[in-house]
């Protein structure tokens, strides 16, 4: 790859993502810093949109209809389960970073968040949407749960790199909305913030694979978990502990164009307290992603992620994406 091309990718790779979805959640890695792609000193500002259309029902491992799920009966209290129609997510991320080019980092994430939502409530027939059974749609838009992330890496070798994370989520997000109807309380798991502050740890590695210079391999683990109970609408929520994994790799050896391919693994346990869904929430997933970093100039890079499941097991009846599409760029000051 040509070296000037090279410098500009390492200056302008994105960074980190602060991305929190309804239900199923979201794994993708960008996260360039714990994958060896930023470690130039400076300031950065990386701009990501991820479009996540939740629009099919599964119990447990399997796809089911409406019509099937209004006959599932919630374990957790006896009533007939809820039959959720979508939930379309748009996340509009700004990641704010700093790196001291040596050992050190820090970033700061603050996500937008648009969501779109609709369910026939429980006791549905899985056709009709009847505001007596608990059917509502809801919208909104605005401010997220803000991410600090500080961040400590070793140079093991000139080949090979360890790194530690720890941070917070901080409460920002709105946690009051209302359905569409101005009546119905919003579930707490498709609010944009939580109530809660979050611990955020984990920790990375990266180097080169086969010893090849066109060649790289990155891992990285990161459990996030809150610290407390909130105050909803309908009681206290604590959001289930999750826990993230990626694998991956990229090839260097494109004038232009670094593409990646990466393995994304989550599990979250059930959201706790009195206004939580304790039976359809949490579950394990896993994805395939395939992305690519485009150099623009010096010091703006363009990328795109696509990441498609290739497992997924969720607790009760949840709705979960086909795919999710990220796109973003990054400009190093």
């Amino acid at each position: 790859m040509n070296k000037s091309i090279l410098a500009a990718v390492l200056a302008a790779a994105p960074l980190t993502s602060a991305l929190a979805c309804a239900s199923c959640g979201c794994s993708v890695n960008t996260d360039w810093s714990a994958q060896g792609l930023s470690t130039t000193p400076g300031w950065s500002l990386d701009v990501r949109m991820d479009w996540l259309n939740q629009n099919r029902l599964r119990m447990d491992t399997q796809s089911i209809s409406a019509s099937r799920a209004a006959q599932v009966t919630n374990t957790q209290t006896g009533d007939p389960a809820e039959v959720e129609l979508y939930t379309k997510n748009r996340y509009l991320t700004a990641v704010f970073d700093y790196n001291d080019g040596k050992s050190w980092g820090v970033s700061v994430s603050v996500p937008s968040i648009d969501r779109r939502h609709s369910t026939l409530g429980s006791g549905s027939d899985g056709r009709t949407f009847d505001a007596q059974n608990g059917a509502y749609t809801s919208s909104g838009s605005g401010l997220g749960d803000v991410r600090l992330v500080g961040r400590r890496y070793f140079n093991l070798s000139e080949q090979h790199s360890f790194g530690l994370q720890f941070g917070l989520k901080l409460p920002t997000g709105a946690t009051r909305q209302l359905g569409d109807d101005g009546q119905s309380v919003v579930d707490p798991g498709l609010q944009r913030g939580t109530g809660t502050t979050d611990m955020i740890v984990g920790a990375y590695d990266f180097g080169l694979l086969f010893e090849d210079p066109n060649w790289s391999y990155f891992g990285q683990a990161t459990l996030q978990a809150a610290l407390r109970h909130s105050t909803m609408a309908a009681g206290s929520y604590k959001p289930g502990d999750s826990l993230n994994l990626s694998v991956g790799a990229r090839y260097l050896g494109f004038e232009g164009f670094i593409p990646s391919v990466q393995f994304n693994a989550r599990a979250a346990r059930r959201d706790a307290g009195e206004a939580a869904d304790t039976f359809a929430t949490g579950g394990t997933l896993l994805y395939l992603t395939l992305g690519g970093l485009m150099p623009m100039s010096q010091r703006l890079s363009a990328y795109s992620n696509l990441q498609m499941p290739v497992y997924q097991r969720v607790n009760g009846v949840q709705l979960t994406p086909r795919y999710i599409l990220s796109v973003g760029a990054k400009y190093s000051f």
